[in-house]
């Protein structure tokens, strides 16, 4: 069966500045047409960074939507025409004070497929050293280490629950069995 859709057309419902939200009309594999409402968005970049110790650095910070602190892996958002690796390196010092000798791209994922465009590239650092951590005005994080098992049990507890976070360390643990 052929599972191509096809827009007829996209009308714009607000534009804002990290997301937009639009309403496409489209046609299904089957001739109907019928209406998706998709947030548009520019993408991200995360990295897992290890330190000489073997332990992951993540922060921890309030997220609004959650309600909550989230424990996660250093992110941020693409900037226009920015390589996600450039944006990796860029969060990690900006959030954590730590530049990283090595990057290996861990995977590339979408984060809510079912009604957003985001997709976050996600990278390994390691050889990590001191750099200046530059936060934007409005982000407070807290600097945390875990060994690759403490946080591994986190995930599977319920502790860590951001789902860029999860697949990320997940990902990078397979990486890191693979190559020692």
């Amino acid at each position: 069966m052929n599972l191509e859709h096809k827009t007829i057309s996209r009308e714009e419902i607000y534009k804002g500045a990290i997301v937009s939200l639009v309403k496409d009309t489209i046609t299904l594999p089957n001739g109907k047409t019928t209406q998706r409402e998709v947030v548009l968005h520019t993408g991200a970049a995360a990295v897992v960074p290890i330190d000489d110790e073997g332990n992951i650095v993540l922060v921890r910070q309030y997220r609004h939507p959650a309600g909550k602190e989230l424990l996660e892996i250093p992110a941020g958002l693409l900037e226009t025409g920015e390589d996600p690796l450039e944006c990796a390196k860029r969060e990690l010092e900006e959030e954590t004070g730590y530049k990283a000798l090595e990057f290996s791209h861990i995977l590339s994922m979408y984060t809510a497929v079912g009604f957003c465009t985001e997709k976050i590239h996600i990278y390994l650092a390691k050889g990590l050293y001191e750099g200046k951590q530059n936060l934007d005005e409005d982000e407070f994080v807290n600097i945390e280490r875990y060994t690759l098992n403490e946080a591994l049990e986190m995930i599977f507890d319920g502790r860590i629950e951001d789902g860029k976070t999860v697949c990320g360390i997940l990902a990078a643990k397979k990486l890191i069995e693979s190559n020692p």
